[in-house]
């Protein structure tokens, strides 16, 4: 958590504000004299393409680097955390002391108490859990394991120094979510989480109180998590109040508004320039406000023209008949099964999903597929005109010293593009967003996302037939990403695809392989969302079905029940009646559950249609669950009553 120095100088709810800050990157200014601000409650999207200099601002305001000129404030009291790309640890602690590295009393209650589980120190226990109490930490100690759960964070002794990339961002998230801080600054946060796990920190973030500000090209993410979109583009930033489809809408007309703008500049300039012309140099007669207006002019016109039409469109072996045949396959790590009995016959044209949790065998099934790790049984054959481009998780396959024109020569001095169409590699540069100024750029100089950008160009460039993507959104911008979709969504060979990012995969595929652990796959038929739509019906009926069970035992134990046999004449026992107050309790009893069942259904109709708001959709189910347990009593209660009617 980063604490700034303390500030009276905003007033109200602002949390932050920067004022006139700017950054520069080598001889290019990042951003020049913008103005930002993010109040209590407001959540917020930066976005932006690659190299815009969105990680830069956000460790400008964050605190982690000084602006070149300007200045962020704090409020007062108020607490940020910061989860950047690359999170930074004291590498000789382990994770425990890592995450509970804070001076918060519960914090440090709620590391002792692990400390003593973890070292069975029975002596101290007592003492620990006394302290918990004081604090109340005990509700903050749940929420808590709920947090490492669902980051699947369980190794608690093990060095930090260890870590894997994406194990070190989960406990730098966790560290960030267990602080609770007022503001919570985030840099591509679901880079390196499933699709379960990413779903519930959209909900976490979504519900809590806290303000956010974030960094990510997730676009299912920003629509739930967020209310507000920041747009920095070309060292400027655009405010959207409203979500990602709002934000579209308006930075089409922005963009329209603003070519109308630049044609506008440019005539006046011609005039502007015929009239600097005529004016003799030597003489003072010239107004200072023209020749000043005159220089903003050529600024504004100058300006880079926004360039929506770029599109990739890449040559594509031909395929045969056969492509890919799988016949029970198996693989396994030693007690741990990735792929049990798999069959599958790959035909032209197939668009596959591949989803599952982190760790369940996807990358091993890919690689099994295009031969770099056999099966430890079956069979994969592979078609003789298969020609597989391989986008991979893996280190990145080129030199940091390369030039990045040169880098592509390598492979094709020349490209054949799917209408026929030869263009150069500075050429096909250009359709991946890099312009003839990066071209030669050295690939030290890259971002990681423009290095991201120019391996999939390598995989693109070799013209496969068999396309296999894994996780390819990580580090692009949105813009690319749809330069990308749009590829894809016309590319005639074959797609295999993991991706987090739920949008992404909902346009490109069309059914699913499932990786539902203990090495079983499912082949679902339709998109991401459809398997969603699925699961949460299966998991209703499940309920329903558990309810009904519940009810029907309770119904039989209820009428099982039998008076024990007494030692008297039971002739003489008379039957125990109710009295006027139960009475009137029995006949109210149908009435109040008649309408909590009322009540039940409205709202389980109303989960069903769905909300853009999971805020209402936590409530709804929560609201469902006390209804539940409100009808289950009340009909004990009634059939107790009506024993004796």
């Amino acid at each position: 958590m980063i604490r700034h120095p303390k500030s009276d100088y905003l007033c109200g709810m602002n949390y932050l504000s920067a004022e006139s800050v700017s950054k520069s990157f080598g001889d290019r200014w990042l951003f020049k004299n913008i103005s930002f601000g993010i109040s209590r409650g407001e959540k917020v999207a930066l976005v932006g393409i690659n190299g815009s200099g969105k990680t830069s601002l956000l460790n400008v305001l964050a605190g982690v680097t000084q602006p070149d000129e300007g200045s962020v404030s704090i409020r007062k009291g108020i607490t940020v955390g910061y989860l950047g790309q690359e999170p930074v640890f004291d590498e000789s602690k382990t994770v425990m002391d890592t995450l509970f590295d804070s001076k918060n009393p519960a914090l440090e209650a709620i590391k002792a108490y692990e400390e003593c589980l973890v070292s069975e120190d029975h002596d101290r226990l007592p003492e620990v859990m006394e302290r918990m109490d004081t604090l109340k930490a005990w509700d903050y100690e749940v929420k808590i394991k709920q947090i490492l759960g669902k980051l699947g964070i369980s190794d608690m002794d093990k060095p930090v120094s260890q870590l894997s990339g994406g194990q070190r961002k989960r406990v730098a998230m966790a560290r960030v979510l267990i602080e609770e801080p007022d503001l919570i600054i985030m840099d591509e946060p679901t880079n390196h989480l499933d699709l379960e796990t990413i779903e519930w920190l959209e909900n976490n973030l979504a519900t809590q109180q806290q303000a956010l500000l974030l960094v990510s090209h997730d676009r299912y993410f920003l629509d739930r998590a967020c209310n507000e979109i920041v747009e920095l583009d070309n060292g400027k930033l655009f405010r959207y109040q409203g979500n990602y489809a709002y934000f579209l809408e308006k930075k089409a007309e922005r963009e329209l508004a603003q070519a109308a703008e630049m044609d506008k500049a440019k005539n006046l300039l011609r005039k502007e320039l015929e009239w600097m012309r005529r004016q003799p140099k030597a003489r003072g007669t010239k107004a200072q406000y023209r020749i000043d207006a005159f220089h903003e002019l050529k600024d504004k016109a100058s300006q880079k023209k926004a360039d929506s039409s770029l599109e990739l469109n890449v040559k594509t072996t031909r395929q045969g008949g056969k492509i890919i045949e799988v016949e029970h396959i198996n693989k396994s790590f030693g007690a741990q099964k990735l792929v049990k009995d798999f069959s599958y016959v790959f035909r032209k044209k197939d668009r596959i999903g591949i989803v599952g949790r982190n760790g369940v065998g996807k990358t091993t099934f890919l690689n099994m597929l295009t031969g770099l790790t056999p099966p430890d049984s079956g069979t994969i054959e592979k078609g003789d005109t298969t020609t597989f481009g391989y986008y991979s998780q893996t280190a990145l396959d080129f030199r940091e010293d390369q030039r990045v024109i040169d880098l592509v020569k390598e492979i094709a001095e020349v490209i054949t593009l799917g209408s026929g169409e030869t263009i150069t590699a500075s050429q096909f540069l250009q359709h991946f967003q890099f312009p003839a100024a990066t071209q030669y750029k050295f690939v030290s100089k890259l971002s990681g996302g423009e290095k991201r950008r120019l391996q999939l160009l390598k995989v693109l460039i070799q013209n496969p037939n068999f396309l296999i993507l894994d996780e390819p959104t990580n580090d692009l911008d949105i813009q690319t990403l749809n330069i990308l979709e749009d590829f894809l969504q016309n590319f005639p060979g074959c797609l295999l695809l993991v991706s987090h990012d739920r949008y992404f995969m909902d346009h490109l595929v069309e059914h699913l392989f499932v990786f539902e652990g203990e090495g079983q796959i499912r082949d679902f038929p339709g998109n991401y969302s459809d398997y969603r739509e699925w699961l949460a019906e299966k998991e209703a009926e499940e309920k329903q079905e558990t309810a009904r069970r519940e009810a029907s035992q309770k119904e039989k134990a209820n009428s099982s029940r039998k008076p024990e046999a007494a030692p008297v004449n039971t002739a003489t026992v008379a039957k125990r009646k109710l009295s006027s107050k139960e009475k009137q309790e029995y006949e109210s009893l149908e009435k109040e559950i008649e309408n909590l069942e009322q009540k039940k259904e409205t709202l389980i109709a109303k989960l069903n249609a769905g909300s853009d708001n999971h805020a209402d959709l936590t409530t709804w189910a929560k609201e469902i669950e006390d209804l539940d347990a409100a009808i289950s009593a009340k009909s004990d209660r009634w059939l107790e009553l009506a024993e004796w009617m």
